[in-house]
């Protein structure tokens, strides 16, 4: 699965050449939540798995966009107003999982592993392309990076059929980000994190989401009024200065994550 926001540090392993083998231990499977595209999302949310809604979002011409980033972040956002501006939004639902994998059976095998997500097809490859494999990053043992197929050589990926997931993950990110708005509205769901400074996550319920999802218009309005929760004075003033409806006040309906400056 891809990073955890709290990923545990490992001795950096710094090589020109990246080969991996997984040795089937299950911490991958444990502890992190799977992003998913939307179609998956409908399927673990109809099947009873509970999902987290992730957001982050940003000024086109402003906070939160690394100019490096600029391409990416925009063909996965989508533009909502927030206050008397206006704020890229990004959104992601991912399977919550709180301990293994409701799908990891006692032996740490995957029993859906050919219906398994685009996510975890690609692991341990990131999806972003701003985002470096490091596999002190990762949950991994030592040994699962000590020999098997080359993942990367010189920078290189070697697979092509992982570039192909990993570009058909992109792709959905870039289809589904209206849809996924749209569900946002419909749950109620209103407050956004400035990228980079953090996420602010919903829990909605099992049945909310999964009737959301079956639910959703393509072509439902998504022009519903965003809110942007800042914790740091001084970056909040900044915000509403350029127009933005902001709260510092401590989250109730949502949980504030925020990121460690490095």
């Amino acid at each position: 699965m891809p990073s955890d926001l709290s990923a545990k540090k490992k001795p950096e392993t710094v090589s020109l050449s990246t080969p991996f083998n997984c040795v089937g231990c299950g911490k991958c499977c444990t502890d992190h939540h799977v992003p998913l595209t939307l179609a998956e999302a409908g399927r673990w949310s109809a099947s009873g798995g509970q999902l987290i809604v992730l957001l982050e979002a940003f000024f086109e011409q402003g906070p939160g966009l690394p100019e490096d980033q600029r391409e990416h972040a925009l063909r996965r956002s989508f533009a909502v107003p927030c206050g008397d501006s206006q704020i890229h939004l990004a959104v992601t639902f991912a399977a919550y999982n709180v301990g293994p994998c409701r799908n990891l059976d006692a032996d740490y095998r995957c029993r859906i592993y050919t219906e398994r997500p685009l996510v975890c097809r690609i692991y341990p490859m990131e999806i972003n392309p701003h985002i470096p494999l490091r596999p002190e990053a990762k949950d991994c043992p030592p040994e699962a990076w000590q020999d098997g197929p080359l993942l990367i050589h010189r920078d290189q990926l070697q697979d092509p059929e992982l570039a192909t997931l990993i570009e058909r993950s992109r792709q959905a990110d870039r289809e589904d980000i209206r849809a996924k708005v749209a569900i946002c509205q419909q749950l109620g769901i209103d407050a956004s994190a400035l990228k980079g400074n953090g996420f602010t996550a919903y829990l909605p319920t099992v049945e909310a989401m999964a009737k959301a999802i079956r639910e959703v218009d393509a072509s439902a309005d998504t022009g519903s009024a965003w809110r942007l929760h800042v914790a740091d004075p001084l970056l909040a003033e900044h915000l509403r200065m350029l127009g933005a409806q902001v709260n510092s006040e401590p989250a109730t309906y949502y949980s504030f994550i925020a990121l460690q400056a490095g």
